[in-house]
């Protein structure tokens, strides 16, 4: 006996789920190498949600890549102190 296909509409769900797994995917590692890159956007991402700076700075020292925060956090305090 064959297996059953997919209903027309479990197959587009299937699909669309997948596409928006993609998507995230994708859009989380624009999000990280625009972190990764630019100072100024970690400050932004500070300001707006810290809770996702904190994740950066965290999977950044798993990986073993150590001083991000510290150089960041003495760049806001001498922002700070200039006002």
């Amino acid at each position: 006996m064959a297996p059953k296909s997919l209903s027309p509409l479990a197959l587009r769900l299937m699909k669309g789920v997948i596409a928006l797994e993609l998507v995230a995917v994708f859009g989380m590692y624009g999000l990280f190498q625009k972190m990764n890159y630019s100072p100024d956007f970690r400050n932004t991402v500070n300001r707006r949600f810290p809770s996702i700076l904190e994740l950066y700075y965290k999977s950044n020292e798993m990986a073993g890549i150590h001083g991000i925060r510290e150089s960041d956090h003495e760049k806001r305090t001498n922002q700070k102190n200039d006002i």
